[in-house]
């Protein structure tokens, strides 16, 4: 047999015969390699374990440690979950299995009532048997037409056969059981015995909406048992953090389907969460030289076409609205053309530069249904947006002031988990991007200088750009410990090109414009998902939807000494009411601490001759008594401070500090 060349990651290259196995490799290497090995990469391809490997190559061999060993695994648990499946449901029809970052999941159809989440058990004793056998797992291939007939009754499965190019379909032959091959497998079932099925769900075949809706069997495995069980309690620390289970068990918004999918309803306590941060960002913003604007959600679709969103964004937007004049109008997915047309309606001078437009405005995208969630994706949604218009030699200044009063907003947030990434375009991808290499680099040069200069710490991303420029994303975590783009801010010179504008220089003559695009806290309806999951829905006092409850212990003797604090403090802007429904006081009490408020207060009779309240802070279980003057000077103190510690300013964070650093 011939020899074949295999060279390994440190560059040292191997002669071994043909049809040696990724096993046969790990083994010459050393013994304890083998046993942690499941898979290899040959030529950046993970195969399985036992693959007899042809031709010369590149090897990495993957063991249980790696990513792609979990990955390994979890194509294993799929294929156990189809068996068991067939096993239990023998007229059950399966669409596709996938191993993914978060686990594996199985599609499945039947005639009769779907897989329930009380069958999962069921199902787990079936794969764990499967497991316990330990099982050989061999590849097999089916010639097409026996594949076909195999699947006759099943026109998922016939679907995905027909797809396999070639006359051949590969198959797993585990045990007695023949299933469609889905990528790298273990040598043998042994290793499935750290598992968990997880929950059942809806799922259109191949995600079209168009496309009979099937049902989606979720499972979680790994190697280790420690490792199921810390990934189970994230899982059940992640359900308590949903944004969703709270702001029902909160009353924040719900989605209706009788009117459409990814358009909330805002429920007054949400309303009031996202009006209290709207007024925030809004008096931030004017304080910092931002003038508010409103304009019109709708708009001519030439003016996206100039833009460059109808050619580079266009499946992302709505449909156009033919208006039947040859008007087309289109809802706007950004804000930004909007703003040029503000810029644009005067001559402009060098004396008004940076200009600096802002709007809490309302946006459309078109995402498609399996893509929304809660609030975090939605189909309507009202972005912190602003743009400063400013000459070349204003960027760098400009770029500084933003970013400080970025970070200004995330101390008041008490955001303080968040790293710097600099998005560039990829220059291969000139569909995506526009063709403009001076452009590009002139930008990204501008950009990488401007964080260099600050001294701040950044990671750079290949491919991350808006279409029309390159960017400073701010990457936070979330609850979950996840990373998601909470603000951006993007150096355009492409859209004052494209919309011609001027501003009129010192020299009389006129110049370009640069157009920084920035949004300190994406849209309302992410920012408010995010912090619900931050905050486990229990707000701080300053954007608590209700901040204080009042409980008298008897609505005859003490609710009139219950009303007259309420008004005092309604006068005060404090948000406040009073619980009459006569219930134990036990059970107010708790209600109030289920529903997350910040402040109950018991009144009685001591409380009414003293003039005083019993104070019960959320969280905590002893009451304290104090006078309700120095109650009001407390919660006074609470908002004012943004619930943090100190003065309302709080200390500046490293961040500011490098930002108040003279270059």
């Amino acid at each position: 047999m011939a020899d074949i060349s295999i060279k390994f990651p440190d560059g040292k290259v191997q002669a071994f015969a043909e049809g040696t196995t990724p096993q046969d490799v790990a083994k010459s290497i050393s013994i304890s390699l083998a046993k942690k090995a499941v898979a290899a990469k040959y030529n950046g391809d993970l195969v399985d374990y036992l693959t007899p490997l042809k031709g010369d190559g590149d090897i990495e061999i993957v063991t249980k440690s790696d990513a792609a060993g979990l990955g390994v695994l979890r194509n294993t648990a799929a294929a156990l979950l189809r068996i068991a499946l067939k096993k239990d449901f023998p007229g059950i029809r399966l669409g596709a299995a996938s191993a993914e970052e978060d686990g594996f999941y199985v599609d499945t159809d039947k005639d009769d009532q779907q897989v329930s989440a009380d069958e999962l058990d069921a199902l787990a004793v079936v794969i764990e048997k499967l497991a316990k056998d330990k099982l050989d797992i061999k590849r097999i291939s089916l010639s097409k037409d026996d594949a076909l007939a195999q699947a006759k009754d099943d026109p998922f499965s016939t679907e995905l056969i027909k797809a396999v190019a070639g006359d051949q379909v590969p198959f797993l032959q585990i045990g007695d059981y023949q299933v469609l091959s889905d990528g790298a497998q273990l040598a043998n079932t042994g290793d499935v015995k750290h598992f968990k099925l997880l929950s059942v769900a809806g799922a259109y075949w191949q995600g079209k909406s168009s496309n009979p809706m099937l049902q989606r069997i979720y499972g979680t495995v790994f190697f280790k048992d420690g490792d199921l069980k810390d990934d189970l309690a994230k899982r059940q620390e992640a359900r308590e953090r949903d944004h969703r289970v709270i702001g029902n068990q909160l009353d924040l918004f719900f989605v209706d389907p009788k009117v459409g999918a990814g358009l909330p309803y805002w429920m007054p306590n949400g309303a009031t969460i996202r009006r209290t941060i709207e007024r925030y960002i809004i008096d931030k913003e004017v304080a910092n030289g931002y003038q508010h604007v409103y304009t019109p959600v709708l708009a001519n679709l030439d003016l996206y076409k100039q833009s460059g969103h109808w050619a580079h964004y266009r499946e992302d937007m709505f449909p156009p609205m033919d208006m039947g004049d040859g008007e087309m109008l289109e809802l706007r997915p950004m804000n930004c053309p909007s703003h040029i047309q503000i810029y644009n309606h005067h001559i402009r001078s060098y004396r008004e530069l940076p200009l600096r437009i802002a709007e809490l405005g309302m946006m459309h995208r078109y995402e498609k249904s399996g893509a929304l969630s809660g609030l975090q994706r939605v189909r309507e949604m009202t972005l912190n947006d602003g743009h400063t218009f400013v000459a070349p030699d204003q960027i760098q200044d400009e770029f500084k002031r933003i970013l400080k009063l970025m970070v200004q907003v995330y101390a008041d947030f008490d955001i303080n988990d968040y790293t710097f990434r600099l998005s560039y375009r990829d220059p291969k991808n000139t569909e995506k991007y526009f063709d403009d290499d001076e452009m590009w680099n002139k930008a990204q040069h501008m950009l990488k200088g401007a964080m260099d200069d600050l001294g701040l710490d950044y990671v750079e991303a290949e491919g991350e750009a808006a279409f029309y420029g390159p960017k400073l994303d701010v990457q936070t975590k979330t609850a979950m410990g996840n990373e998601e783009t909470l603000s951006t801010i993007q150096l355009d010179f492409m859209l004052p090109e494209r919309f011609d504008l001027h501003y009129v220089g010192a020299d009389g003559e006129e110049h370009r414009p640069v157009m920084i695009h920035r949004g300190l806290v994406s849209t309302m309806e992410r920012f408010t998902a995010y912090l619900t999951e931050i905050y486990k829905g229990a707000f701080p006092t300053w954007l608590a939807p209700k901040q204080v409850t009042i409980i008298p212990v008897s609505e005859e003797k003490h609710g009139a000494y219950a009303d007259k604090l309420a008004a005092a403090m309604k006068a005060a802007d404090i948000r406040v009411n009073v619980d009459k429904r006569g219930e134990k006081m036990g059970y107010l009490i708790r209600d109030a601490q289920t529903h997350k408020i910040p402040y109950t207060l018991v009144v009685g009779e001591q409380e009414m001759a003293n003039n005083s309240v019993s104070v019960r802070k959320y969280g905590e279980d002893e009451a304290v008594s104090m006078s309700s003057d120095a109650f009001m000077k407390e919660i006074l103190a609470d908002i004012a401070s943004y619930s943090r510690e100190g003065d309302a300013k709080g200390e500046e964070s490293k961040v500011e500090k490098k930002l108040d650093q003279d270059k």
